[in-house]
């Protein structure tokens, strides 16, 4: 049996073959109606029809591939971000090449001789910028994910609301009476962690007590950093506000090995909502990031600039999940 066509579908379907290019192309809105659009796609799926990609790709200069740049592939939020991504390219016959930086965060090593003859587009983190300049392809369509709205490098940007989902921490933490706050900010240079801690500033009022501590992303790395925090001298916090579920869990285990308890003793949020919320007793209070959400709007919005269409989006809205880290103050903290 002979491969079918896009000319077979175009007689199956009766229509021509330029409206099925538009169609299994991904172009047809606003050229064909749904009804057409429908039709061809039920004639493609009845005869099996697979278009030629790599034809289609030397024929029209593009690989039909776009970069994903990611701090590091253990991240379970990263994980979900490319599968967001993944999805959507697939809906368009696009395919996504994962570049994680071997230090999780930072430049790394270019994995192609030739980026513009690689690749049609890149999508970025924020957490990742640095790499950007090992890949060589700054002439390349650029999308940034929770990135600086300053930065000039990119035609599109994907941002979560992370100030909206500071302001909802701060006004559970406030409603439950804490007036001493530690800030357990992530030891990483990066737009994202900037805007949480000045949201975190500029929400609380001027009766509360603020500090920051920082600490790498790692859970070892946060519970040492919090067991010297919480058994320093002066009044201890009696809420944690951590940039990342990874530095909450590192201070639950901090506060159990100096005896203290949580939430009874200390109130401690997250931030991402990974798995390891619910597996740590008590289970977190947490800012839950849609990640998939975030690599689907970011493969849209390379899909819109490559198409010339453009991109402009809200910010991706984020919700409080409150569970058992978080209670009223000691009693003492309240006089």
């Amino acid at each position: 049996m002979t491969r079918p066509t896009s000319r077979d579908v175009a007689s199956a379907a009766g229509v021509s073959q330029a409206t099925v290019s538009l169609v299994l192309g991904g172009k047809w809105r606003g050229r064909v109606s749904e009804r057409t659009a429908g039709l061809v796609r039920e004639a493609a799926a009845e005869l099996g029809y697979r278009p030629n990609l790599a034809a289609r790709n030397l024929r029209l200069g593009s690989t039909r591939t776009a970069l994903l740049v990611v701090p590091a592939l253990t991240s379970e939020f990263f994980a979900r971000v490319y599968t967001g991504a993944a999805r959507v390219a697939s809906e368009h016959g696009f395919g996504v090449v994962l570049y994680p930086s071997p230090e999780g965060i930072g430049p790394a090593r270019d994995p192609f001789p030739s980026a513009r003859a690689a690749l049609d587009g890149v999508i970025a983190s924020s957490m990742a910028a640095d790499a950007l300049d090992a890949i060589g392809g700054a002439e390349l369509p650029l999308v940034m994910l929770d990135s600086d709205p300053a930065d000039g490098r990119a035609a599109a940007r994907v941002n979560l609301a992370m100030a909206d989902g500071v302001r909802q921490v701060a006004e559970h933490l406030l409603g439950l009476g804490h007036r001493r706050f530690l800030h357990f900010a992530a030891d990483v240079d990066s737009w994202t962690f900037d805007v949480r801690a000045e949201a975190l500033a500029a929400l609380l009022p001027p009766h509360a007590e603020l500090r920051t501590v920082r600490a790498p992303l790692s859970v070892p790395d946060a519970r040492t950093a919090m067991e010297a925090a919480l058994a320093a001298p002066g009044e201890r916090p009696t809420a944690v506000v951590c940039d990342d579920d990874l530095l909450a869990a590192g201070a639950c285990k901090a506060a159990r090995r100096l005896g203290l308890r949580v939430p009874e003793d200390l109130s401690v949020t997250g931030f991402d909502d990974l798995a390891l919320a619910t597996a740590v007793e008590p289970e977190l209070t947490t800012v839950r990031l849609p990640a998939e959400q975030v690599g689907e709007q970011g493969m849209s919005a390379l899909l819109a600039v490559l198409d010339g269409s453009g991109w402009t989006a809200p910010d991706i809205p984020v919700d409080l999940v409150v569970r058992g880290s978080t209670a009223p103050p000691p009693a003492a903290a309240r006089r």
